[in-house]
């Protein structure tokens, strides 16, 4: 089949965008909101909503519920195929329908589920995240019509939001519905709006529950206080040994590593102070690029500490407190591996003899791409062309637990992480919004892809 030029594909979004926009606006007034319950009529509706807009474009789309490991009833999904050539390239597209709760409407400066737009943005809860998403799968389908050259699967997840609980009884149960030689998770984001992005990698977590115990009862802080201390201090200490001097984690055996396929560019430390809200004296922890602390090296946050609170606090020692760490490990690290090298390395350095005890949590894989892959060169390629300058490639420090998932299922696949999200999308949080132009481009940046991976 003939490749399509890049013009060609350019004059059908075009055409085709107030179509798109309109996908778009109509997604976000369903207020798809996974944590009022993924199994509730209002989640189904979403996916009936979604499996429509997949058929319209061509996709034999339909609805189907999940359930979870313990067999209870689990979320709505919507998947699909369009098969054009059993000889061809199998494709399969992956966003989710649901979004994040708008906890306090009023901190919003528009109504979060009626899309509004101002200065070439759209806001409303689940624009980017991942509104978006679904709306480029959709415009990329929509463009190529009878000229798609790949075999299409469509999986549209309903409980993203959620942690995915029941997504891999999903996957086991259909697994003829997702095998595919290239993997589309379009559920990231770009360098900026106006520059395109492959994302590279994504650190995997694990936590751990830590007690310390230094008593085993209370006792008066005016007696004993000076050659006991309190457990929530001798914690503090324990905690701060993780770290040398310049605040790089020194935990043997918690691996770290540079950004996959080299860094192209280091972010930059202004906007890292701006978009965290950091105070102004805060002095930057660790050593080496920025991007490698906040992509790929280890990093761990206590998310917990159990102690009394300031209000009616008294004059006691205490005798024991726990508190939960939550450590991103470097995305080829196995997170068990690096879960039993943090607890071993706690339980080794309690001090002053304290008694320390750790209870294991649960654990994500972290995950890297495929620099040399084929279609990661392909996806590179698109990107320069729809959205005229060379991408960026960047990593993500947070998880997505089901993208490794998926790769351990599916090994012989090549996945590409993408997505509609910048810096200003602001997903989870108010004010969410997506670039229209920034959209544009990634609809016409997964067409020309889909076009390509064709060959």
């Amino acid at each position: 089949m003939a490749q399509l030029e890049t013009g060609v594909i350019r004059a059908r979004v075009e055409e085709d965008w107030q179509r798109i926009v309109d996908v778009l606006n109509r997604k976000i007034a369903l207020q798809s909101i996974s944590a009022h319950g993924i199994t509730a009529e209002h989640m189904k509706r979403s996916a009936q909503f979604v499996a429509e807009q997949m058929r319209e474009v061509g996709v034999d789309a339909k609805v189907a519920q999940s359930h979870n490991p313990d067999g209870t009833p689990g979320a709505w999904e919507v998947i699909g195929s369009r098969i054009v050539d059993p000889e061809a390239p199998t494709i399969l597209l992956y966003a989710h329908h649901d979004v994040q709760p708008v906890p306090d409407p009023s901190v919003w400066n528009t109504d979060p589920f009626v899309g509004t737009e101002i200065d070439g943005r759209l806001y409303g809860r689940g624009a980017a995240d991942d509104g978006g998403g679904i709306a480029i799968h959709s415009g990329a389908l929509k463009a190529l019509g009878d000229d798609l050259g790949v075999n299409v699967k469509v999986f549209i997840e309903g409980e993203e939001e959620m942690g995915s609980p029941s997504f891999i009884p999903f996957i086991e149960d259909h697994r003829d519905e997702f095998d595919a030689d290239v993997i589309i998770v379009a559920d990231s984001g770009n360098w900026s709006a106006d520059i395109p992005s492959l994302t590279t990698s994504l650190r995997g977590n694990t936590d751990i529950d830590v007690t310390v115990k230094v008593l085993d009862h209370p006792v008066h802080s005016g007696q004993y206080g000076g050659p006991i201390l309190d457990a929530n201090t001798l914690a503090a200490m324990l905690i701060a040994s993780m770290y040398d001097e310049n605040g790089d984690l020194v935990v043997p055996g918690v691996k770290a590593e540079e950004p996959i396929g080299g860094l192209q560019r280091d972010l930059d430390e202004a906007t890292v102070r701006e978009d965290s809200g950091m105070v102004s004296g805060y002095r930057l922890a660790g050593t080496g690029s920025l991007a490698s602390r906040m992509w790929t090296k280890p990093s761990v946050t206590v998310i917990g500490f159990d102690a009394h609170p300031v209000e009616g606090s008294f004059n006691v020692i205490s005798p024991e407190t726990t508190f939960r760490l939550s450590l991103r490990t470097a995305p080829n690290q196995r997170p068990e591996e690096a879960q039993k090298a943090l607890a071993d390395f706690l339980v080794e350095h309690a001090p002053f003899g304290a008694e320390v005890s750790v209870k294991y949590g649960e654990n994500g894989m972290g995950w890297a791409m495929d620099p040399n892959a084929v279609a990661t060169k392909d996806a590179l390629e698109a990107m320069e062309e729809a959205f005229g300058v060379a991408p960026i490639n960047k990593g993500e420090g947070g998880s997505i637990p089901f993208i490794p998932e998926l790769q351990r299922i599916f090994p012989n696949a090549q996945v590409l992480v993408t997505g509609p999200e910048d810096p200003k999308a602001n997903a989870h949080s108010p004010n969410e919004s997506i670039s229209l132009p920034g959209l544009k481009n990634n609809v016409i940046t997964e067409a020309l892809l889909l076009n390509k991976l064709a060959r």
